[in-house]
C-alpha cells in the first residue's frame, strides 16, 4: 500500500472496480499519508479513520459501476458544509454545525466519494496567500519555504502532497487557481452557477464558486461533471450544461496580451516560463492572437478597490461588531473597508463593469480562450508575512477579473523552474466553455511531461475520447437502436460504429412507451435519485448524425446524457408529457433486459 498504488481518480476507480485495491485500503493509505506528512495546518477537522473505512466498505453493496468516484477520498475546504464536521471558515468564533451536506458535497457522496476532512483556508476565503489562518500555515507541497497559496491553501496542498486525489476549494478572486500553480496541480474554476454554492459560507455571493483541485485535467473535469447541475436551493444556480471533452481543435485561437502589457514584478524566470508555454501552444497547433489586456486589469482593480468588498463585510459584520479581535488582523483591515461604501459607489462600479463586460465580449469574438500566467511570480512565507497586502494583491494580477466578467478558468501546470518553483498557465473563456478548456488543457498538460503534484508521479497517457475522429459524433442509444434490436438497422445503414456498451449516471428513469415498434423513453431526474441505465455508444460521421437526428420522431428527443464515469454524450431522451400513459421499467436497468423478461413471460 505504498507509492505503487494508483494516484489519480481515474486510476484509483479502475483499481477499485478491478478488485486489485479495495476502497478501504485507499482510505487507510490516505490516513497513513496524513500521519506521515505530519502537517497539522492542512486539516482543520479530520474524520475518524475507522468511520471513513466503514463507509468505504459499505460501498461494495451498491452498484459500483454507477459510481464515477467509487471510493475516492475527498478533502473539503472548511467554508463548505459537510455533515459531521463543523464549518469554521478558519474563524473559531464563527463556527457552525451544519444539519446537512452542501449540495456539492451531497453530489460527491452520491457518486461514491468519501469525505475525510475539512481543510484550512485564508480566513473567510479572503486572500491568495494561505497564511491568514489561526489554524496555522500549511506547508507548500513542492517547496516548504513558499506560501501554499490561498485562500484554498489546505485543499491544494492536500492534493499536491498526495494525501487525496481530489479536493474542493472556492474561487472568488483566484483561490482555486493560484494555489494550484504553487502546488503543481490542476485547478478548475467553473462557470458561475454551474456548481451550486448552497451550503457554502460566501465571500462575495454574486461572484463565488466552488472549485476543484486534482492531479490531472481529466480528473478535475470528472469531478465537475458529478457536481454540476441546477439547484433550487441556490438562487445563484444556473442551468449550464457541461459539454463533452473533445479532440484538440484544428484551428484553436488563443489570446495573448499585447507586447509590454504583461507584469511579472521583476521575476525573469516566470517571464521566461510563460514564453516557453506559448511556444508549446504554438507547437501543438494553436494560433496566438494579441489582445488588449488593459480593460481586464481595470476590471481586476474593481474587485478590491470597488464595492464588492462590501459583500465580504456583510458576511462578518456581526462578528466585526461583537468580537473584532477574533478576526485575523489583515482580514479585518480589508473587510472593514466595506462598511464605508455607499449605494452610489456600487451603482457607479456596476455601470463601469457593464462597459468592461462588453469589451471582453468583443475580445472573445475571434478568440477561443485567453492563455495567461496563473500568477506573475511566487513568494516565500517570510516575504508575505512582512508585506501581506501588497504581495497578496500582486498574486491576483491575472485572476481578480475573472468572475466579475463571468469567465470560466482552468489552471494547468506548465513547467518546473530551475529554482524549484512551479509555474502554471490559466486558460480563460466565456461562461459555458468549461468542456472546451478541459479539451485543450488536458493536451497541453500531457505535453509538458511534468510529474503530477509533489510526489514525482508520472502522468499516465491521455485516456482515449469516445469518438476516434474529428468528424465523428458519438450518440448514446438506450432502446430499439441497440445492437440486435428492432431499429439497429437504421444505424448500420448510416455506417455507424459501435464504440462501447456502458451505463448512465444514476440520474435517469426508463419507461416503456406505447409505440410500434416498442420503444423506451429515458427521462433525466435529480442527480442520484434515479437509476443507472444500460446503453450503447455509437459513432456517426457528422453528416450521418444530422440525417439520423432529423429522422427521430416525437416523443423522442436528443439531449445530453451523463455517463457513469462522468463523461457526457448526446443521446436519446423522452419528452415528459407522454409518460402519463407509459410504464415505469427503471427497475429492469435497461431495455434489453426488460424485453428479455417480457419475452420470458
Amino acid at each position: 500500500m505504498g507509492a505503487e498504488q494508483p494516484e489519480t481518480i481515474a486510476a484509483i476507480v479502475a483499481a477499485h472496480r478491478a478488485g486489485t485495491v479495495a476502497p478501504a485500503q485507499t482510505i487507510a493509505r490516505t490516513y497513513q499519508r496524513i500521519r506521515d506528512h505530519n502537517d497539522p495546518a492542512v486539516f482543520i477537522s479530520l474524520r475518524d479513520e475507522k468511520d471513513a473505512i466503514a463507509e468505504a466498505e459499505k460501498l461494495a453493496a451498491k452498484d459500483t459501476a454507477s459510481l464515477p468516484l467509487y471510493g475516492i477520498p475527498v478533502a473539503v475546504k472548511d467554508n463548505i458544509d459537510a455533515l459531521g464536521f463543523p464549518t469554521t471558515a478558519a474563524c473559531p468564533a464563527f463556527s457552525t454545525t451544519p444539519t446537512h451536506d452542501s449540495t456539492a458535497v451531497e453530489r460527491l457522496r452520491a457518486a461514491g466519494a468519501i469525505i475525510i476532512g475539512k481543510t484550512n483556508l485564508d480566513q473567510f476565503a479572503t486572500g491568495l496567500v494561505g497564511v491568514r489562518s489561526p489554524y496555522g500555515i500549511p506547508k507548500n507541497s513542492i517547496r516548504e519555504d513558499l506560501i501554499p497559496g490561498g485562500s484554498s491553501s489546505g485543499s491544494a496542498t492536500a492534493v499536491g502532497a498526495g494525501l487525496v486525489p481530489l479536493s474542493l476549494g472556492t474561487d472568488t478572486a483566484g483561490s482555486g487557481r493560484v494555489p494550484a500553480m504553487l502546488n503543481n496541480i490542476v485547478g478548475l474554476k467553473p462557470s458561475l452557477g454551474m456548481i451550486s454554492t448552497a451550503g457554502m459560507v460566501p465571500a462575495c455571493r454574486t461572484l463565488d464558486c466552488i472549485s476543484v483541485f486534482a492531479l490531472t485535467v481529466d480528473d478535475a473535469a470528472l469531478a465537475l461533471s458529478v457536481m454540476t447541475g441546477p439547484d433550487q436551493a441556490d438562487p445563484f444556480s444556473r442551468d449550464r450544461p457541461l459539454g463533452a471533452v473533445t479532440p484538440f481543435p484544428a484551428n484553436l485561437r488563443l489570446g495573448v496580451p499585447r507586447n509590454g502589457q504583461l507584469i511579472f514584478f521583476g521575476d525573469k524566470k516566470a517571464e521566461a516560463a510563460y514564453a516557453d508555454a506559448l511556444k508549446r501552444w504554438t507547437a501543438l497547433g494553436a494560433k496566438l492572437v494579441e489582445f488588449d489586456l488593459e480593460p481586464f486589469y481595470e476590471t481586476a482593480r474593481l474587485l478590491y478597490e470597488g464595492p464588492w468588498v462590501a459583500e465580504r463585510y456583510l458576511v462578518i459584520k456581526n462578528l466585526l461588531a461583537s468580537a473584532p479581535d477574533t478576526i485575523h488582523p489583515v482580514t479585518r483591515e480589508i473587510t472593514a473597508a466595506g462598511a464605508r461604501l455607499t449605494a452610489a459607489d456600487t451603482f457607479s462600479a456596476l455601470y463601469r463593469l457593464q462597459g468592461l463586460r462588453k469589451i471582453a465580449e468583443r475580445t472573445f469574438a475571434n478568440i477561443d480562450a485567453l492563455v495567461l500566467p496563473t500568477a506573475p511570480t511566487a513568494y516565500t512565507t517570510a516575504q508575505v508575512l512582512a508585506n501581506p497586502i501588497e504581495l497578496n494583491s500582486r498574486l491576483g494580477t491575472y485572476t481578480n477579473f475573472v468572475n466579475l466578467l463571468d469567465l470560466c478558468g482552468l489552471a494547468v501546470p506548465a513547467s518546473m523552474r530551475a529554482d524549484g518553483i512551479p509555474f502554471g498557465i490559466t486558460l480563460l473563456a466565456p461562461a459555458g466553455r468549461d468542456a472546451m478548456l478541459a479539451s485543450i488543457g488536458r493536451v497541453f498538460h500531457a505535453d509538458t511531461k511534468l510529474t503530477v503534484g509533489a510526489k514525482g508521479v508520472a502522468q499516465a497517457p491521455l485516456a482515449p475520447l469516445v469518438a476516434s475522429g474529428i468528424d465523428e459524433i458519438p450518440i448514446a442509444v438506450v432502446g430499439a437502436h441497440l445492437s440486435g434490436m428492432a431499429l439497429n438497422g437504421e444505424l448500420m445503414a448510416l455506417n455507424a460504429r459501435l464504440i462501447e456498451a456502458t451505463r448512465t449516471a444514476p440520474d435517469y428513469k426508463l419507461y416503456a412507451l406505447k409505440t410500434t415498434p416498442p420503444k423506451p423513453g429515458m427521462l433525466r431526474v435529480g442527480a442520484g435519485t434515479g437509476a443507472s441505465i444500460e446503453l450503447e455508444i455509437w459513432s456517426l460521421s457528422s453528416s450521418a448524425f444530422g440525417r439520423f437526428v432529423n429522422a427521430i420522431p416525437a416523443p423522442m428527443a436528443i439531449g445530453t446524457i451523463r455517463l457513469t464515469d462522468g463523461r457526457s454524450v448526446k443521446g436519446f431522451l423522452v419528452e415528459p408529457e407522454v409518460l402519463a400513459e407509459a410504464r415505469d421499467i427503471t427497475a429492469s436497468g435497461g431495455w434489453r433486459k426488460f424485453m428479455a423478461e417480457k419475452a420470458a413471460t
